[in-house]
């Protein structure tokens, strides 16, 4: 159901069933393997998620664990292997809530400037194309190394992005981040070329399809999202920034700055994404410095 019908991502995937095998083999431990499935009772899931704080496990943890359970037996109670979904009676973690931190305009400029020219940077043009792709256009590391050549429209100067549930979007290719691709797709060829010479007639071509290639053409060639998180991580280290820089950032901070200069909540939605505008609201934020000219400049009293 997952996979068909909601498309989840293989890292959704892996983490449900992750999840769900963990209570079952709570579930054996504490009431055996016996067990039917009707017999859970919600005190059971309120068991579990007591056993994860037992662990030193988050209200995070707890919450996504708690996630998958309600989704398994809800699919349960659906396909009739249940009479009801126990997990709907037990209350989510209250989690606290914390506005990410989003590097400055001056901050995010510098740090994209910079990957082009870095000694940090193992392959320039790609690196300060990836910086350009995150912070230019605000899509997803996942949505990122999924690029492909033929999804960048030249005449409608927009890029064909596959977001999450496999939901496509046109997303605008800013001057920045179209002299980005087009500065790096002549080093692309030639290590494509360099790859072919290397592996010999007869043996496998690497992938020509992909936009993001890794240096050696390991595995499926295409860049992964773990290496585009050490990328942005070291080239912002590099820059002294914190630590917990990575590619979500940067689409934090594409937000957070459309925002500061005037864009529309609802365009900025579109742009991201996202489903409902709540979640855009959580991506973005104002400094307190913009509360109070704003404050300053529209209340009567602060005049």
């Amino acid at each position: 159901m997952l996979t068909y019908e909601r498309a989840a991502s293989a890292h959704t995937l892996r983490a449900y069933r992750r999840e769900i095998q963990n209570f079952c083999a709570y579930l054996r431990k504490r009431r055996g393997a016996s067990l039917k499935m009707r017999a859970v009772e919600h005190h059971d899931v309120r068991g579990y998620l007591g056993e994860l704080y037992s662990r030193g496990l988050s209200k995070a943890a707890a919450a996504r664990a708690l996630a998958a359970i309600r989704s398994w037996f809800r699919w349960l109670a659906k396909v009739g292997q249940v009479d009801s979904n126990p997990a709907a009676l037990v209350a989510t973690p209250k989690l606290p809530k914390h506005l990410p931190r989003v590097p400055s305009i001056e901050q995010m400029n510098r740090m994209v400037d910079f990957s082009a020219g870095s000694q940090e940077a193992a392959w320039p043009e790609r690196d300060r194309m990836i910086f350009e792709l995150l912070y230019g256009c605000g899509i997803r590391n996942a949505e990122l190394v999924g690029l492909n050549l033929a999804d960048v429209h030249w005449a409608r100067e927009a890029i064909l992005v596959r977001g999450k549930g496999r939901k496509e979007r046109y997303v605008p290719l800013g001057d920045a981040a179209a002299a980005a691709i087009r500065a790096y797709l002549p080093s692309r060829q030639a290590r494509l070329t360099s790859l072919s010479a290397k592996r010999g007639a007869g043996a496998a071509k690497p992938p020509a399809g992909a936009l993001l290639l890794n240096l050696h053409g390991k595995g499926t060639g295409r860049l992964t999202t773990r290496s585009v998180g050490r990328i942005v991580k070291r080239i912002a280290l590099s820059q002294g920034l914190p630590a917990e820089i990575h590619p979500h950032t940067l689409r934090h901070a594409f937000g957070t700055h459309m925002l500061e200069e005037g864009a529309d909540l609802r365009a900025i939605q579109e742009l991201l994404g996202h489903q409902r505008l709540s979640t855009t609201q959580r991506y973005t934020q104002l400094t307190v410095g913009q509360v109070a000219q704003v404050y300053d400049r529209t209340h009567p009293r602060a005049k």
